[in-house]
């Protein structure tokens, strides 16, 4: 006489330990790329008003020096960001349309929304704001964030 086979397969139990097992898996895992992701738009956020600010102080600085003709009343800072792209007239140039570039593009801030120009997606300061209420004027003394959200560093945003 035969016997009859031995079931082969997982018993119920089996799976509900594994399905388990990957769902703690998962739980670990979700916040740590949510981490990461966070990090990196920190990373970029640093280095986009890095590369901004120091476009505009360059700009001043040219305009000290006297390489752009500004008006005497005039801060010094450039009126758009739109300005450092498209470059301004070197007054010191021998060739007639000779430019000065301050950056390539404008940088998009990493927490604003994709579908924002990239320079409508910064807040601006004049020259002319108190620090401690910035806002836009004649000029741009300084960019800043306009996310409501905190930094990993427990900063805001708007004040890096």
């Amino acid at each position: 006489m035969r016997s009859a086979p031995a079931a082969r397969g997982f018993t119920l139990i089996e799976l509900l330990v594994s399905v388990v097992i990957v769902g703690l898996l998962a739980s670990v895992a979700v916040p740590m790329a949510e981490l990461a992701v966070k990090r990196s738009k920190e990373r970029d956020l640093r280095e986009a008003l890095r590369e901004i600010r120091g476009a505009i102080d360059a700009y001043k600085h040219a305009v000290d020096e006297g390489r752009i003709r500004a008006d005497r009343l005039a801060s010094g800072y450039p009126a758009s960001l739109q300005v450092l792209v498209d470059g301004a007239v070197d007054a010191k140039s021998p060739a007639r349309d000779g430019r000065i570039y301050f950056l390539r593009r404008i940088a998009r801030d990493p927490f604003a929304a994709a579908s924002i120009d990239p320079g409508a997606s910064w807040a601006k300061r004049s020259y002319a704001s108190a620090p401690d209420t910035p806002s836009e004027g004649e000029d741009v003394f300084d960019v800043y964030s306009q996310s409501l959200e905190t930094g990993l560093n427990g900063v805001r945003y708007q004040q890096w």
